[in-house]
C-alpha cells in the first residue's frame, strides 16, 4: 500500500543528471511516427504504465500551445532523461509535453482505476506555506491519489510564437474514479476554486482524460 507523504522540499528523486519521473505527453496523429514511439514505450522499461487520453487545454493555457492536438498517448515514465531522447527521434509537427515530478506531495491508495490526469500551473514561485497548504487541500480530496510538483519542458519540430512563463511550477494530480470525465473535471475544477479561495493562483494547463489503459 502506498502510504501518504507531505515531503515537498526533499526532492527524493533527484539522481544522477538530474533525472526525474514524471509523466510524457506525446500527441497521437496515426501516423508512422505516433505508433512506432507507442511501441517503443510499450516495451520501455522506463515506461511504468501508459494511456491513451484525449487532451483538453484551459483557455488560459491555450494561446501558448495553439498547435495542441485532442488525442496523446500518457505514459508515466521513472527516468526523464531517457524520455527526453525519445522525444528528440520522435519530434513531431505537435507539441509533446514531459511533466518532471520533482516532488511528491503524496500517494494513496484509493478506489477505482486511474481515468484522469489533470495538470495545474502556479503563477509565482516557490512558497513553503502555500505549498504546504495546496498538498493539504488536495489531500482532503479523497479520489486525487497522487500530486506532484515539479516542471514542464516540451518538444515540437516547429518552433512556439510564445514562451510559456510558468513551465517552473506544475502541479500534477492523478483521479481514480468509476464517474464520467465530465464529472471528473467538474470535481477537479471545485478542487482548484477550493485552492485559489484561499489566495493562491493556482491554474489548468490541461486535463487528459483516459480512454483506454495500454500498459
Amino acid at each position: 500500500m502506498r502510504i501518504n507523504s507531505l515531503k515537498l522540499f526533499s526532492s527524493r528523486h533527484a539522481q544522477a543528471g538530474l533525472s526525474y519521473p514524471g509523466y510524457a505527453c506525446a500527441p497521437y496523429l496515426h501516423n508512422h511516427g505516433s505508433v512506432e514511439l507507442k511501441e517503443i514505450w510499450a516495451k520501455s522499461k522506463n515506461i511504468e504504465e501508459m494511456y491513451f487520453v484525449t487532451g483538453t487545454f484551459s483557455s488560459e493555457s491555450k494561446p501558448y500551445f495553439s498547435d495542441s492536438t485532442n488525442h496523446y498517448i500518457l505514459a508515466k515514465f521513472k527516468n526523464s532523461e531517457l524520455i527526453s531522447k525519445d522525444l528528440v527521434v520522435h519530434n513531431q509537427e505537435k507539441t509533446s509535453f514531459v511533466f518532471n515530478i520533482k516532488d511528491d506531495l503524496f500517494q494513496r491508495e484509493v478506489q477505482g482505476e486511474t481515468n484522469f490526469v489533470s495538470v495545474y500551473y502556479l503563477e509565482y514561485g516557490d512558497n513553503g506555506g502555500d505549498l504546504h497548504e495546496i498538498a493539504n487541500l488536495l489531500l482532503k480530496r479523497d479520489k486525487i491519489e497522487i500530486a506532484g510538483l515539479g516542471d514542464m519542458s516540451t518538444s515540437c519540430i516547429n518552433a512556439s510564437k510564445f514562451t510559456f512563463p510558468y513551465s517552473e511550477n506544475i502541479v500534477v494530480i492523478e483521479v481514480a474514479s468509476e464517474k464520467s470525465h465530465q464529472s471528473v473535471k467538474k470535481y477537479c475544477d471545485q478542487t482548484r476554486r477550493d485552492i485559489n479561495r484561499k489566495g493562491m493562483t493556482m491554474t489548468n494547463l490541461v486535463s487528459l482524460s483516459v480512454l483506454d489503459k495500454l500498459k
